[in-house]
């Protein structure tokens, strides 16, 4: 998966030009927390928005598209986009605190490497803006 992409401003907001791949690695960190079992309080302090917020990007990050196409981001979706892909591996350490790849991938569609390095591309992306 391609895990870099530029970042353009527009407005108060930006655009990213995503991949489908990019895209569907958002979505799916996104989706996973979503519909956790968690209060509103617990999925506001991973992500840093509400449900309603989350349900709303979620959306955006779908669709039936083939190609890459341009998303526009608000500064705290840039963020929650960016914490639901480093909370979400959180959720598959087993109790001795090893990281389950196989577990997360299968439920995931990602392995956790892509998830970190778009997570890092999401900085990098922002900081050249």
């Amino acid at each position: 998966m391609r895990t870099r992409f530029k970042l353009t401003r527009d407005g108060d907001g930006f655009v990213a030009r995503l991949t489908l791949a990019q895209t569907a690695a958002m979505r799916e960190a996104l989706t996973y927390l979503r519909h956790r079992d968690d209060s509103d309080l617990t999925l506001t302090l991973q992500l840093g928005i509400g449900r309603e917020t989350v349900d709303a990007l979620i959306d955006r990050l779908s669709g039936g598209h083939t190609e890459s196409r341009d998303i526009r981001f608000r500064a705290e979706e840039l963020h929650a986009v960016h914490s639901a892909l480093t909370t979400a591996p959180t959720m598959f350490v087993s109790r001795e605190g090893a990281f389950l790849q196989e577990p997360f991938h299968i439920r995931l569609g990602f392995y956790r490497e892509n998830f970190d390095a778009l997570a890092y591309g999401i900085v990098e992306a922002a900081s050249e803006v």
